[in-house]
């Protein structure tokens, strides 16, 4: 049996070095626990990774989850997934505070300017990316630009896109079964067991604050559980949609400051979906100050992950189940290629933000993402090099202009 401490060690290497997305993550874990030590076999991995997938989310953490949950059980699968978040957790706790303290200043601004107009060309990459991927065929075109026209022309619901997509998927894109031994399954008051557990764990703070503290804290933590549960595709996926309700729902935040916090949150190790807990902690400071920053921070921590080890634990006895379920894989192909829909409409509404001030094109802002461009999409620069590079031509650029 692997040891606590091994499992500490091994977890929290990828926790600190979880840069740069789901995809450098999950090839991250896969050397770590297939190729460098027997932990999980290639098929084990490649079955829970597609579980974790099919989830609302982030599917680099649920399947470091998973991975602890598979060596320890449920202690294990809260150790691998806590040090999965926490280092970046705390980087972005300090971020969010510098930033309710200095981002206000000129020299800061002139920084975010640069950081915002790569943040433009990142989504682009991710877009690229995940179209590779998921448009497969013509019927996979259709339902990306099917996403895209629903959100951009007629404001549907994130969630609702998401939902026709699923079934879709599931009753025209139907996969293959495969042949595989499956572990005994737990009974179904096992299971029962497990999801009422975890069903309090993530609600009890909200009934507690509901009680003691009405107000923006009890708002957060009803918006934030809410997003975790339809966060399919990845953070890009969801990121209108918080935007809509942070900004103009509750007022929390600008726009310019949402732009900030996704270019922010680039740069921290862990899931993408930390920049909740940015917004959280700025919407935060501004209501009442660094005390309730921290606190709004850790509620909207609580809740965007709690539910992820409902998912998790809940449903890991199943994952070898999948194999036999062909409907599954077709529903996630589709929501993939939603995706595409989602993620271009998010693009667009970057620009906008990005590149016109008060109906006017910025310039500088124009010219700092078209090298971007080329550091990311043709040179292939790592978006840890290209980030500061912009956000240091911001402080030129302003500074000469």
């Amino acid at each position: 049996m692997i040891g606590y401490t091994e499992m500490t060690r091994v977890f929290g290497r990828i926790g600190l070095l979880s840069f740069g997305g789901p995809a450098a993550q999950i090839a991250l874990m896969h050397k770590e626990l297939v190729e460098d030590r027997p932990w999980l076999t290639e098929a084990q991995f490649l079955r829970a990774l597609s579980f974790c997938m099919l989830l609302p989310g982030p599917e680099a953490m649920q399947m470091a989850t998973y991975s602890g949950w598979r060596m320890r059980g449920m202690l294990g699968g809260l150790l691998a997934g806590l040090l999965f978040v926490i280092p970046g957790a705390l980087v972005i706790m300090l971020l969010a505070l510098a930033y309710g303290l200095y981002g206000q200043l000129p020299l800061v601004q002139s920084l975010f300017l640069g950081v915002k107009a790569c943040v433009v060309v990142i989504v682009i990459q991710a877009l690229i990316k995940v179209a590779k991927k998921a448009l497969k065929g013509p019927i996979y075109y259709a339902i990306a630009v099917a996403s895209f026209l629903a959100l951009f022309t007629l404001n549907a619901p994130f969630p609702l896109v998401i939902a026709v997509a699923a079934v879709i998927g599931a009753l025209v894109l139907t996969g293959t079964t495969e042949e595989t031994a499956s572990a005994p399954l737990p009974s179904p008051v096992q299971t029962l067991k497990t999801i009422a557990l975890w069903l309090v764990i993530w609600f009890a703070p909200i009934a507690v604050l509901a009680l003691i503290a009405p107000g923006i804290l009890t708002e957060m933590a009803r918006f934030f559980s809410t997003l975790a549960v339809v966060t399919f595709g990845g953070a890009y996926s969801v990121l209108a949609y918080m935007t809509q309700a942070v900004v103009g729902d509750f007022g929390w935040l600008t726009t310019a400051q949402m732009v900030d916090a996704l270019g922010l949150a680039e740069t921290t190790p862990g899931p993408l979906i930390l920049v909740t807990q940015f917004v959280a902690m700025v919407a935060g400071f501004e209501a009442g100050g660094t005390g309730l920053a921290l606190i709004a921070g850790g509620v909207t921590l609580w809740v965007t992950f709690a539910p992820c080890f409902l998912w998790i634990f809940a449903g890991a006895p199943y994952i070898d189940q999948l194999a036999h379920m062909p409907r599954l894989s077709g529903a996630l192909s589709a929501i993939t290629a939603a995706v595409v829909g989602v993620i271009a409409n998010l693009g667009l509404w970057f620009a906008g933000a990005v590149f016109v001030d008060a109906s006017v094109i910025d310039p500088i802002a124009v010219v700092i993402a078209l090298v971007s461009a080329v550091l990311l999409l043709w040179r292939k620069w790592d978006m840890l090099i290209v980030l500061p590079i912009s956000a240091a031509l911001g402080l030129l650029l302003v500074g000469v202009a």
